[in-house]
């Protein structure tokens, strides 16, 4: 797959514990990005944050927390990234996406 050196990176940020379907929401964008033929996800699973509710969410031992934060990158062509969004916007019921140019150097 090539991707222009010109790329796309959407940010998704969202709990642990976010849900689709059943299945954890991190789960199905990664597989509907798969399955649109994306160039690559990732899953980053933080150890503290906090959203739109300021409710902190943290890691420590002594206050576990059930929702942490995670975020899902992916990079490609802007106009690919932009067939994915109505699923997110489907999909999320809260959470924060971000868009952000990417200088691509190398893809392989």
């Amino acid at each position: 797959m090539k991707i222009p050196q010109e790329g796309c990176l959407l940010r998704v940020f969202i709990g642990e514990s976010d849900k689709c379907g059943g299945a954890p929401l991190y789960e199905a964008i990664v597989l509907k990005a798969r399955e649109m033929h994306l160039a690559g996800a990732t899953v980053l699973k933080g150890v503290m944050g906090y959203g739109a509710s300021s409710r902190l969410h943290t890691a420590k031992v002594l206050r576990l927390s059930e929702d942490l934060p995670v975020i899902v990158e992916i990079v490609d062509s802007r106009e690919k990234i932009e067939q994915l969004l109505p699923f997110i916007d489907q999909v999320m019921t809260h959470g924060l996406v971000t868009l952000e140019r990417a200088e691509v150097i190398w893809y392989r």
